[in-house]
């Protein structure tokens, strides 16, 4: 299952790297814009948020690795959120290796409120990535809303 789900990882890379190379398209004023459609929240904090749930879901809540999150302040400009999603890939790499032999193995989580839950890292990996392509949706959406005309940002495209 490891090849597998790198095999995975590596087409979600292809489709981040064709988002991220058209955001070096879109000003950094407008990559920091909050929209009121998407809750005041700008691409570049929705881009965050998702390096900062793969942090929680595999790095903390599997692993039991005490990560500090990504700051959004920190993260100002596209380089920036280029360099965290770097190492969001280590930690990708760290997570496929300890759990190698384990992708079925059940885990209790605990959630930041309080509340727990026991799902695989086969789980927890597909939901990791299949929340990163919800948010890549919505942040072409937002550069739709101000203006910009996305490019093709699918695992599948020309």
């Amino acid at each position: 299952m490891y090849t597998t789900l790198l095999h995975q990882y590596q087409l979600l890379l292809s489709a981040r790297t064709a988002l991220f190379d058209y955001c070096e398209t879109v000003k950094t004023e407008d990559l920091l814009t909050p929209l009121a459609t998407f809750n005041n929240e700008s691409m570049i904090t929705q881009l965050m948020h998702v390096a900062n749930c793969y942090l929680f879901w595999l790095s903390k809540s599997l692993m039991e690795q005490q990560r500090p999150f990504f700051k959004n302040d920190e993260h100002q400009d596209l380089p920036a959120v280029r360099n965290a999603y770097a190492q969001v890939d280590l930690v990708m790499n760290d997570f496929l290796h300890h759990f190698t032999n384990s992708f079925d193995q059940q885990i209790l989580i605990t959630r930041p409120d309080g509340s727990q839950l026991t799902r695989s890292p086969f789980e927890v990996f597909t939901h990791a990535i299949t929340h990163e392509f919800h948010h890549k949706g919505q942040v072409v959406n937002m550069s739709r809303q101000l203006g910009y005309v996305p490019v093709d940002t699918d695992v599948v495209r020309e």
